[in-house]
């Protein structure tokens, strides 16, 4: 049997885009919880497998079985799913958008948006700037708790020396972090002067016209929730996403110190957290569809060849001394877009996801075109992890 220190080591953090600081931090109780025992009820729940593929002369072709998290309701297209680290994606697309209306400079140090100086403690004359957070090369790590409640403190956290690479300067290694997109959504605040999920919904979601959102905040509709993939453990524990009925509500975030769920308490630039930039959009497999189609078009409708260009190109490869390739699943790395090679002299563009038993995979051949989405649920936490390219674990 695996120790509880092997099991430790074995849980992902790389993609999981997870609303915790990290797996590492399982206690024996929480490590139970994920083996236990299905109860009678959940036990004859089926994962769901999506799989949708548009060809590179434009055919569809899809897949769907399984449930949707409750027994008795089968999966669809169509259904909502909190979708991991595809999230890092969408919100790269947002910011080349202000990228494009030249609200945001790449190289900029982002302090001059926060409003507060965010500095690598050992490297303190280090700029931090959009590029190095977006490529995973600001030398911010998962070592902190990041995930902040409704009225918490993106600066204190960031001030921490455990948020940081100690050892590396900015911009001199790659080490894919979690950390980095609170801060992404913040400076996002900062640039704009509006809160993440209002930019979120104005520069990609509504323009897409996708019934998505980050935390069942703005631009879902009002009964999407109801809709969602109820995340469970292989054992069908619930991870995420309770079933709810129409009309039933719960708090979307980390509730604040005094318990409240009142998103006014929230600070622009201060928190960046709640709505889970890293990992919290909930969305279908047909409207990633059109975010692979944003990839597809090069950028049209939403971003300018320039910007899509530079958001896609290599910001990162990896040299056999130049960052954690982790085992060889990072080869090359843009703005928020993971760059896998095909085997054929070219690459996909995309992102991979792991959270709460989910895989996810939406990748896009640069040279054919070729659009392939792939989700499934109620996966092992402990099995290896794939890039959801062909099909998930």
């Amino acid at each position: 049997m695996m120790s509880k220190t092997m099991m430790f080591k074995a849980v992902r953090r790389k993609i999981c885009g997870m609303a915790l600081a990290g797996a590492v931090l399982l206690g024996g109780a929480q490590i139970a919880a994920l083996q236990a025992p299905a109860n009678p009820a959940q036990s004859l729940i089926k994962p769901a497998d999506i799989r949708i593929t548009i060809t590179p002369s434009g055919k569809r072709q899809q897949s769907v079985s399984g449930d949707a998290g409750v027994a008795g309701r089968a999966a669809t297209a169509d259904d909502p799913a909190r979708i991991a680290s595809i999230s890092k994606l969408v919100v790269g697309l947002a910011v080349m958008r202000l990228v494009d209306q030249g609200k945001i400079d790449l190289d900029r140090d982002v302090s001059d948006y926060l409003g507060w100086r965010l500095r690598h403690p050992a490297f303190r004359d280090a700029k931090i700037t959009m590029r190095l957070l977006l490529s995973h090369q600001s030398s911010i790590t998962d070592g902190a708790d990041y995930i902040l409640p409704l009225d918490g403190d993106l600066a204190s956290v960031a001030a921490k020396p455990e948020a940081w690479n100690m050892a590396r300067a900015p911009g001199s290694w790659f080490s894919y972090a979690n950390f980095n997109f609170p801060i992404v959504a913040a400076t996002m605040e900062g640039a704009t002067g509006k809160r993440f999920d209002v930019l979120m919904d104005q520069l990609v979601l509504k323009p897409l016209r996708l019934d998505a959102c980050y935390n069942w905040q703005t631009s879902c509709s009002k009964h999407r929730r109801a809709q969602a993939i109820t995340l469970l453990r292989p054992t069908g524990v619930l991870a995420k996403d309770a079933a709810l009925a129409r009309g039933e509500t719960e708090c979307a975030f980390v509730k604040a110190s005094d318990g409240g769920c009142d998103v006014l308490v929230y600070k622009l630039t201060r928190n960046g957290s709640a709505f889970s930039p890293q990992g919290g959009l909930r969305i279908s497999a047909n409207d990633l569809v059109r975010i692979g189609g944003v990839l597809r078009n090069k950028g049209r409708p939403i971003l300018s060849r320039k910007a899509f260009t530079e958001m896609t190109r290599a910001q990162w490869v990896f040299d056999g001394k130049n960052g954690d390739d982790d085992k060889g699943y990072f080869a090359a790395f843009g703005l928020s877009v993971h760059r896998l090679p095909d085997g054929k002299g070219s690459y996909w563009w995309g992102h991979p996801g792991e959270a709460y038993s989910l895989r996810s995979g939406l990748w896009v051949n640069e040279k054919t075109g070729e659009i392939r989405i792939r989700i499934r649920t109620m996966v092992d936490e402990f099995a290896p992890v794939g890039h959801c390219l062909d099909a998930c674990p």
